[in-house]
């Protein structure tokens, strides 16, 4: 076989040991079974780093031979999401068919921590020792609370432990990745949009349904709703990297966009009133956003209810901020007579420098490895656990090495989820390199 099929047999592994998370777990058993499989899987890197557990999530250190140098961390959850629905392979199954290994965490994200553990693997048996530490964090409850990467984060800072660069999940190698743009790109994540899930409530006197009144609970909710989708209370303005990544992509773009990103540093507003009607993803990237999630009302089809309500998770821009964001739907709520909950909100964390050595030596390594694919910074609109440890780095990098088509990018948290063999090899190159330059 060849070194790509023994990588996807490896995977193939790690992806049938089920390791859904929900909230509210606390029987960790399947996530011992995991950690006893990779134990078998990568045995030189048991061998030779360090191990702490912390309720269920991992923290490895490999041991560099200068103490003066702050550590590099990569980080790769390994619990995943629910697998409902009808799969064209089992979930759990990480069968190995049509060129692509199957299953559920092949992009998110076994895959990356399979890279990551066997670049260790291969450095190890081939006698290299890091000059800095290196640690891998892997939590095992990034898809619920957080809480594992959180716990890890302020052990380091306890440990007054400073990280030169952390890596994790977020961004990866993809054909278009914005409307107009005509080429592959390495979308290497260097921020993350602040997560809050708001309440929305409605309260009235109830009653029945045969004699309503106006502006019940239910119709505010849905008027709110609907000026909410309308409205322009999220500030549009577009972040500096965010100007970055459009001077990168846009030589690949039509006119009149190509023309527009060419001069941005005069055409920004323009660009910030043209660049929303492109797509959601390219308008996510510019404002913060809402989207409704979940409603409930009474329990009777012919009762008014006393109580309504909506939620409504909510994606921070860096500019409007987590502050800013809540105070602007929530003056809009009141407008319909609502009360808000703030039910869970996430740190706010640094946007890392795309010029500082960290994203330097990605976009470098991303040169060697893939020669045809072009870097550029971007802003995750989606969360991860790498947040946490803004508490300890201001370079948290966001990016996975993996070439993925659309098809795959669609499948994370959805059906069918799947990563291609041959993208498997260069993954663990990416890593190798990495490492080596630290």
């Amino acid at each position: 076989m060849s070194r790509s099929d023994d990588y996807a047999q490896i995977l193939s592994r790690m992806i049938q040991c089920e390791t859904i998370s929900f909230f509210g777990q606390e029987d960790l058993t399947k996530f011992e079974k995991f950690h006893a499989l990779i134990h078998e899987l990568f045995p030189n890197v048991f061998e030779t780093l360090t191990e702490e557990v912390f309720h269920g999530s991992l923290l490895l250190r490999w041991k560099g031979t200068d103490a003066s140098l702050d550590p590099a961390l990569f980080m790769s959850h390994h619990d995943v999401v629910e697998a409902g629905g009808v799969w064209k392979h089992a979930p759990f199954s990480g069968d190995i068919a049509e060129g692509k290994v199957w299953g559920r965490g092949t992009m998110d994200t076994k895959g990356n921590l399979f890279g990551i553990l066997q670049a260790i693997e291969e450095l190890i048996q081939e006698g290299y020792v890091p000059i800095r530490d290196i640690y891998v964090e892997s939590a095992c409850n990034e898809e619920t609370t957080g809480e594992g990467a959180a716990e890890i984060a302020k052990v380091l800072k306890d440990r007054g432990i400073h990280l030169y660069f952390t890596m994790d999940e977020g961004g990866m190698i993809l054909p278009d990745p914005i409307g107009g743009a005509n080429g592959t790109f390495a979308m290497i994540g260097v921020g993350e949009k602040c997560a809050v899930d708001l309440k929305f409530i409605a309260k009235s006197n109830g009653g029945h349904a045969s004699t309503p009144g106006k502006n019940t609970p239910l119709v505010r909710l849905g008027k709110f709703m609907a000026a909410a989708d309308a409205s322009h209370i999220f500030t549009v303005e577009m972040e500096p990297v965010i100007q970055e990544m459009f001077r990168r992509i846009g030589p690949t773009m039509k006119k009149p966009l190509n023309t527009l990103t060419a001069n941005i540093d005069k055409t920004k507003k323009l660009m910030e009133a043209v660049v929303p009607a492109i797509s959601p993803t390219a308008a996510a990237l510019l404002r913060t956003t809402l989207a409704f999630t979940m409603a409930g009302g009474s329990d009777g089809t012919n009762v008014l209810p006393q109580e309504a309500w909506i939620v409504g998770n909510m994606r921070c821009s860096h500019h409007q901020g987590k502050k800013g964001s809540i105070a602007a739907i929530t003056k809009l709520a009141k407008k319909y007579d609502l009360t808000v909950e703030i039910l869970h909100e996430h740190i706010e964390s640094p946007i890392a420098d795309y010029n500082d050595p960290p994203f330097k030596l990605v976009e470098k390594i991303c040169h060697q490895i893939y020669p045809d694919v072009i870097p550029a910074p971007y802003l995750m609109t989606g969360a991860s656990d790498s947040r946490s440890f803004a508490l300890v780095c201001e370079n948290g990098i966001r990016f996975a090495p993996f070439l993925i088509s659309d098809q795959q990018r669609n499948s994370i948290h959805g059906l069918d989820e799947n990563i291609d063999v041959s993208s498997l090899a260069p993954a663990v190159d990416f890593f190798k390199a990495m490492m080596k330059e630290l």
